[in-house]
């Protein structure tokens, strides 16, 4: 094992920098496509049935099927993958945000709106800041989740360390294959743990003084 490290360290390295870029920058666009999904679900209350539904249904869907289905629109790549790893991290979110944005006091909203508060205003300052630590918290369940939903991408040639664990079942018998298996799945939970490491502290930052825990 060490050999195999020694040999291929700036390969690993890279493949793990691939591997949360495509799992971070996937994540940003998820949080912003639910957010503006929860703000429309909670401006139409029956609406909420059906995202939690839809939520709950996304989720079964098996990402190979899912990836399996994209090939022959998008071929094989980068794109396929973030598209993949987009639709399943929307969902986590999506859920929490609509949990958190209606669990926020319509007194406070009217308070918001008699002080003069544009729709806008009232919506970043007053409902998404009290529902956030609830929507944070689907984020970062949503970036573990996508971290294996990364890993699994590497089917149709996507970036990150996913391609080591394939290698590895490809090559089962070989010399290198459980060192190929285990540095790709060791290095998705280690990239996984600092990347959740970094959105306590992001929540810690953005998140009211008021409303932590």
């Amino acid at each position: 094992m060490s050999q195999f490290l020694s040999d291929r360290w700036a390969d690993i390295l890279f493949r793990a920098y691939q591997h949360a870029s495509l799992v971070v920058q996937s994540v940003v666009i998820a949080t912003i496509i639910a957010l503006l999904l929860a703000a429309l679900v909670t401006s139409l209350p029956k609406l909420a049935p059906v995202a939690n539904a839809v939520s709950a249904v996304g989720l079964t869907i098996p990402s190979f099927a899912l990836l399996g289905m994209l090939i022959p629109l998008l071929g094989i790549g980068t794109i396929p993958a973030i598209i993949v790893v987009v639709f399943y991290a929307t969902l986590p979110i999506l859920r929490n945000a609509v949990v958190g944005l209606q669990g926020v006091d319509q007194g406070l909203v009217e308070s918001a709106r008699g002080m003069g508060m544009s729709p806008v205003a009232v919506f970043f300052r007053v409902r998404l800041a009290i529902a956030w630590p609830v929507i944070m918290t689907g984020i970062r369940i949503s970036t573990q989740m996508s971290m294996g939903v990364a890993a699994i991408a590497a089917y149709v040639l996507g970036p990150g360390l996913g391609s080591y664990i394939f290698t590895g079942l490809s090559q089962i018998g070989g010399l290198n294959a459980l060192n190929f298996a285990l540095v790709g799945t060791i290095g998705v939970v280690i990239v996984a743990l600092i990347v959740d490491a970094i959105l306590v502290l992001v929540g810690r930052l953005t998140t009211s003084k008021g409303l932590r825990a």
